[in-house]
């Protein structure tokens, strides 16, 4: 269900105007999540109806670009997430979907039936068991290296994003990362936001310095074809 959105936004997908849509679920508990509130007190959130977004969406027809799905994670809703890629490419707008990678068939449907133009993967920890404490619950990493070796097949224009997470994310993760990632496209480091975080001890720490990030860019070009960082959005 979708309970939240931002009507206008220059943040959410690189060189474009989008309009957000985040769906209220999640398989995962990220314990640096900034969406927290949203997962889980979805109630205090009003549903928002297609009929509202629609009416939002073509009320700016030929200003916008696109469309972000984004959450929570919205493949916990195969069904409606589909749908609501479906409409909006009906209206002729372009999808960007937000996904944590947990879901590879889900995705695999979604690019098959040609209803998102733009994925961004995830990549919260080295692909071992510390992924569970990155996000907060028992994760099945197949199913993430999976969706990432379906990308990496360039069906659908995408990009791998890591959040640099004090404690999380280090040199030794960016290499471990690195290695399963191997000659993928695109990889974006983003700073880390610590206002606001699921768990309170993510809250204070500091974030990781400009020198600090620049060797875990240098590293990370090793692996991929392209390396960005990305500063504090929201």
């Amino acid at each position: 269900m979708i309970r939240a959105m931002i009507e206008t936004s220059l943040i959410d997908w690189d060189g474009k105007l989008a309009t957000v849509l985040f769906f209220d679920k999640c398989n995962f508990m990220c314990p640096f999540c900034q969406n927290w509130e949203l997962i889980l007190h979805p109630h205090k959130f009003p549903a928002i109806s297609w009929q509202e977004i629609e009416s939002k969406l073509l009320a700016k027809k030929g200003w916008i670009d696109g469309v972000v799905l984004t959450g929570g994670e919205p493949l916990v809703y195969g069904a409606e997430a589909s749908k609501t890629a479906s409409r909006v490419k009906e209206l002729g707008l372009l999808v960007k979907l937000d996904t944590n990678g947990a879901y590879p068939d889900r995705l695999q449907k979604l690019i098959d039936e040609k209803l998102v133009d733009y994925v961004a993967l995830d990549i919260k920890a080295p692909l071992d068991k510390r992924y569970t404490v990155a996000a907060g619950k028992r994760v099945e990493i197949q199913k993430i290296v999976k969706s990432i070796a379906l990308l990496k097949k360039e069906v659908v224009d995408y990009e791998l994003r890591t959040t640099c997470v004090p404690g999380i994310i280090n040199e030794e993760a960016i290499k471990n990362i690195g290695g399963v990632i191997r000659r993928a496209k695109r990889w974006i480091l983003q700073q880390y936001v610590p206002e606001n975080a699921y768990k309170k001890q993510y809250r204070g720490l500091k974030v990781i310095t400009e020198s600090e990030m620049s060797r875990l860019l240098e590293l990370a070009s090793n692996f991929v074809t392209e390396v960005r960082f990305r500063g504090r959005t929201h």
